[in-house]
């Protein structure tokens, strides 16, 4: 069931149902995408309508922030639990080992993809890797897309990671629905800190809804402006329709 949160509609269910419908999904190979949403990608689909209807169009959009739980809290009364990218990441991997689902990871620098497959090999030896690609930081051109589409139908991938950020990899997943044949999440910022190249907060600040602000101690320079504006954005837009609603 999906509920409007300001500009979005957040997929709501317990934690385990969303890793079950990305399996089965996975499994008859379903040409899908989800957003794993958070403040950030919420205001910029506030902001633009376009990426709105991307965003909305998505089959699963994931309540990955607390304050987004928070919201449906407000909102509906409903206790949300976080279905966030940092923890369905190793979640979906561990069950695809168990079930022989294979993944391809998109996205990243070479060094992040070359550090992901030492840890996957590591960590879940069994797990089936079609193949993993890092584009260039630029507009593909059509040959170019071409190439990435047939290879990742031809590798046999199930699962694809989509690691371009957002909303890049939002773009990206809604152009390659009916064309890769495969279940696409976009993963953000979840497949460095997965793999030991950036720290996550303690589990303390993740339910206090500050792993913003560990983020921000992390990365200052390109974050700050982000977290200035976004967070008080939302805040302004959550209260906005509170009062909506009570009225």
């Amino acid at each position: 069931m999906n509920k409007r949160l300001i500009s979005i509609d957040v997929t709501t269910g317990i934690y385990s149902e969303f890793i079950d419908r990305w399996v089965a999904m996975s499994q008859l190979k379903t040409s899908s995408y989800t957003c794993v949403a958070n403040v950030h990608m919420l205001v910029e689909a506030h902001n633009d309508p376009d990426f709105a209807k991307i965003v909305n169009e998505a089959d699963i959009v994931t309540p990955d922030g607390m304050p987004l739980t928070w919201g449906l809290k407000l909102i509906y009364g409903i206790d949300q639990q976080r279905v966030a990218g940092m923890d369905l990441l190793p979640d979906l991997l561990r069950k695809a080992e168990n079930t022989g689902i294979s993944v391809f990871f998109y996205g990243g620098t070479q060094n992040m993809l070359a550090q992901t497959e030492k840890f996957l090999i590591e960590k879940f030896p069994s797990l089936k890797i079609s193949g993993m690609i890092s584009p260039p930081f630029r507009s593909l051109l059509e040959h170019e897309e071409i190439e990435i589409i047939e290879k990742i139908n031809q590798s046999g991938a199930q699962l694809v990671f989509v690691a371009l950020g957002c909303p890049k990899q939002e773009k990206w997943m809604a152009s390659m629905r009916g064309r890769i044949h495969a279940t696409m999440i976009g993963i953000g910022g979840a497949l460095p800190v997965m793999v030991g190249m950036q720290k996550r907060a303690p589990e303390w600040m993740q339910k206090a809804s500050l792993e913003w602000l560990y983020r921000l101690v992390q990365e200052p320079k390109r974050l700050f402006k982000r977290y200035a504006v976004t967070n008080t954005t939302y805040l302004w837009l959550l209260a906005r329709a509170v009062v909506a609603k009570k009225v």
